[in-house]
């Protein structure tokens, strides 16, 4: 990853000034400047939109600024146009900036200067920032590198992310950062008493996995993460037809999503003892894989029928979601591309969440706004837990009804949350379907900067 410059480099750099001008702004500073630059900004008919920039040159000729037109609210987005459309050569921001206002920026930059080139090699190059006074350069670069990893996990095809090799991943991490790992394996799901994620995964070639890390601070709050690792979804033998299986790479996105929140958490230091939950599983087809309506017996001890074999995240998030419940963590968050119903409801860019911790909501709310990293709360509406019912077994995975398929999913997983006051559950997409500025297409992470800072607000006291 691309590190930020400190500020004291800019002139060692010999980094060349952006000026920050909304359309407001633009006459007052146009009285500022010399006759040159002032027709040079009229021949170009620049006149501050957001998202427009104009090279001015310098009496040799050469580039000596560049004037970018924002938003009145700057925001992580408002550059994140630039290191790829600049000269390749270094940069400063001009003028002063909140903390808030600084870190955001150079945040939008680096997560702008992402490419995945595992298998395909690339000569492009960005232009290179100077941090600007007052940033928080430390989270940038924790948070940056951890989306950066999230998005090379989700990007990074099946046949090189399976179940062993994304819990490797989430191993070697645990071991860099001196945490304490288990992993649970194959047939010893069944032995440690994990028989959902067992019966989800069986039918791979490469056997289920639990990964289990600690980070263990004594005294210090307890926060769990469970992420859904679904490394492939076929939809076992409820098959999805092409279109929908062609994306399912992307099916271990909570599993990224959670990982890279550990990481930036543990790197920025946080007070709190973080506990990270992995079920990492293929859904696969052969003779020994799960059929509809099988009834198969949870770590809760209650039995579910499979209504669907294509249904399967919620499967193995209730067996890890009952153990971190057990343990009764102040904060428990599961991230996981759970429903197509959430997509429905509020399309590719916006992660629904679930919670009954109304106080939660409220703070997440104002976290997603401040970091414009924006998330929805969809209600557990108890009115709809009878098509959880099912007259052979405790619960069905598969309500008989098109509606609501969101929120059914997070009634689901309600029902194995029960210890744990503040609870979390983000159904997202984890894929960009389009390239913004900032954020390419394919593999994203979602929802990490906003619980994040929730974290922080609530516990780094």
């Amino acid at each position: 990853m691309t590190h930020l410059f400190n500020v004291t480099d800019s002139k060692k750099l010999g980094a060349t000034p952006i000026i920050l001008v909304t359309a407001k702004q633009l006459p007052a500073w146009l009285k500022t400047t010399d006759s040159a630059a002032k027709q040079w900004l009229e021949v170009n008919q620049f006149k501050a939109k957001p998202g427009s920039f104009c090279l001015l040159p310098g009496k040799d000729g050469k580039l000596a600024k560049v004037i970018c037109g924002v938003d009145e609210a700057l925001n992580l987005w408002s550059i994140a146009h630039l290191p790829a459309a600049l000269p390749v050569q270094h940069y400063m921001l001009e003028g002063k900036f909140s903390t808030q206002d600084a870190t955001q920026l150079a945040l939008g930059w680096v997560l702008a200067m992402y490419q995945f080139t595992r298998y395909k090699k690339s000569k492009k190059q960005f232009a290179t920032l100077v941090a600007p006074k007052g940033c928080d350069v430390a989270y940038v670069q924790a948070m940056a590198g951890s989306i950066h990893w999230a998005r090379d996990l989700i990007n990074t095809p099946a046949n090189d992310m399976n179940p062993q090799t994304l819990a490797e991943e989430a191993v070697s991490f645990a071991q860099k950062h001196k945490a304490k790992v288990n992993v649970i394996s194959g047939e010893a799901l069944l032995k440690q008493n994990y028989p959902m994620i067992y019966a989800v995964g069986k039918a791979a070639a490469i056997p289920p996995h639990l990964v289990d890390i600690t980070f263990a601070r004594k005294g210090a709050p307890k926060i769990t993460l469970v992420g859904k690792g679904v490394c492939f979804d076929s939809g076992g033998l409820d098959l999805k037809n092409t279109a929908g299986m062609k994306l399912m790479k992307k099916d271990m996105g909570g599993a990224a999503n959670v990982l890279a929140l550990a990481r930036v958490i543990i790197e920025t230091k946080l007070p709190v003892q973080l506990r990270v939950l992995l079920p990492i599983v293929e859904n696969a087809v052969a003779g020994n894989a799960m059929r509809p309506l099988d009834i198969v017996s949870t770590r809760k001890g209650i039995t579910v029928e499979i209504g669907n074999t294509d249904a399967e995240g919620r499967l193995i998030l209730c067996d890890a979601l009952y153990e971190a419940d057990e343990e009764k963590p102040d904060l428990l968050i599961d991230c996981a591309t759970l429903t197509g119903a959430a997509r429905v409801a509020l399309g590719t860019e916006i992660p629904a969440f679930f919670t009954s911790d109304d106080a939660l909501a409220h703070e997440l709310y104002k976290c997603a706004k401040t970091e414009n990293d924006p998330l929805w709360r969809l209600p557990l509406w108890k009115n709809y837990r009878f098509q959880l019912e099912t007259p052979n077994a405790y619960l069905s995975n598969d309500p008989d009804s098109s509606y609501g398929g969101a929120i059914t999913a997070a009634l689901y997983l309600q029902e194995f949350v029960s210890k744990t006051a503040s609870w979390l559950h983000i159904d997202m997409m984890a894929w960009n379907l389009k390239s913004q500025p900032g954020r390419p297409q394919g593999g994203e992470a979602m929802a990490i900067r906003a619980l994040y800072t929730l974290i922080k607000e609530r516990y780094d006291h």
